[in-house]
């Protein structure tokens, strides 16, 4: 659909960097505003809880819609192949979940802190991308490459809605239920609605990549918001930018940590931080290539396999976002408190 726009400056992947920033600079912006967290909602912070619900109700609802309206199709998406490395997901999602508990946030909220002036987030993110990458093409590959090899095939049941056998109605399902626990710690009408708009980012940046962007003689992937592959890129994209391009992900991660800036500086909550004692810097940076690690192998962040990929009714996405939570819950109650 791009060379319709009949747009010469931009090349697709070039829009797609545009098309990230901006969305980043939105993300950025409201999950600043509202402290938007995973973590701090499965570990027992019921508004944090409801906010997170309350984004994937809308995402689910504005994903299922654009397949409906077929805007997009997600037949040939990763989250879809028929056989499923279960066993890399669930310890992925495990090590992650761990990660973020040591670490006090995921990767996204890591990025959104990162710009209101938290250093320890910073560091983490990059020990995370260095991880993220090795697990991805480097030392690491080997690990991910045997655990991938355990596959379990699945079938039609990869898509969630063939267990109902009508997309929009397993989706409405899905969103009811997510909305229910919106609904049980009353929140201002203004979080209501500003985690309604982080929700409907994820169906914005599926269409923008997966329709609006798309070129068949210069196709780009169709992604959404995720942090994990962005971190990586944006960091080795930093590193090399004569020899890697920046693609959706950087922007999205950039725009991401400016975006949080803007609202940390205008409503005065920018402040450096940094660590405080030597374990403390241990802790992080354990956490730091758990998460890394871990993102990569369950496919995705709170994010990528959470607000993005439950949205999907992808089965992988959601084993990937309850290992995570899971994960985090074991280290909560298993590991030493600090």
């Amino acid at each position: 659909m791009y060379e319709t726009f009949s747009i010469d400056f931009f090349t697709p992947r070039e829009a797609s960097v545009v098309l990230g920033l901006l969305l980043g600079l939105m993300f950025g912006a409201l999950a600043q505003r509202t402290r938007f967290c995973f973590r701090r909602g499965i570990l027992g912070d019921g508004p944090a809880l409801s906010l997170w619900f309350s984004a994937l109700a809308f995402g689910i609802i504005g994903t299922q819609v654009s397949v409906y309206l077929g805007w997009i199709s997600f037949a040939d998406h990763r989250f879809f192949t028929p056989e499923v490395p279960v066993i890399a997901i669930t310890l992925g999602g495990l090590l992650f979940g761990v990660g973020m508990v040591l670490t006090k946030g995921c990767v996204s909220r890591l990025t959104v802190l990162t710009g209101s002036g938290n250093m320890r987030a910073l560091i983490v993110l990059i020990v995370f991308a260095i991880f993220a990458h090795a697990t991805m093409k480097g030392i690491f590959s080997y690990v991910r490459t045997f655990l991938g090899g355990f596959t379990f095939d699945v079938g039609a049941y990869v898509d969630l809605s063939h267990l109902l056998g009508w997309r929009l109605t397993t989706a409405l399902i899905l969103a009811v239920v997510a909305g229910f626990v919106a609904l049980k710690n009353r929140l201002s009408w203004s979080n209501y609605v500003m985690s309604a708009l982080i929700g409907l980012l994820v169906p914005a940046a599926w269409v923008g990549t997966g329709l609006l962007l798309q070129d068949e003689f210069d196709p780009i992937a169709m992604e959404s918001l995720s942090f994990t592959l962005p971190a990586a890129e944006t960091l080795f994209w930093g590193l090399a930018s004569t020899a890697v391009a920046a693609n959706f992900g950087t922007g999205l991660f950039l725009g991401t940590v400016l975006g949080a800036f803007v609202v940390a500086k205008i409503y005065q909550e920018f402040s450096w931080e940094s660590f405080q004692e030597v374990g403390q810097t241990g802790r992080y940076m354990a956490g730091a290539a758990l998460m890394g690690v871990g993102g990569v192998l369950a496919g995705g962040c709170t994010l990528g396999v959470g607000l993005a990929g439950l949205p999907t009714l992808s089965l992988a996405a959601l084993i990937g976002i309850v290992a995570i939570a899971i994960g985090g819950q074991l280290a909560v109650k298993y590991l030493p408190k600090y």
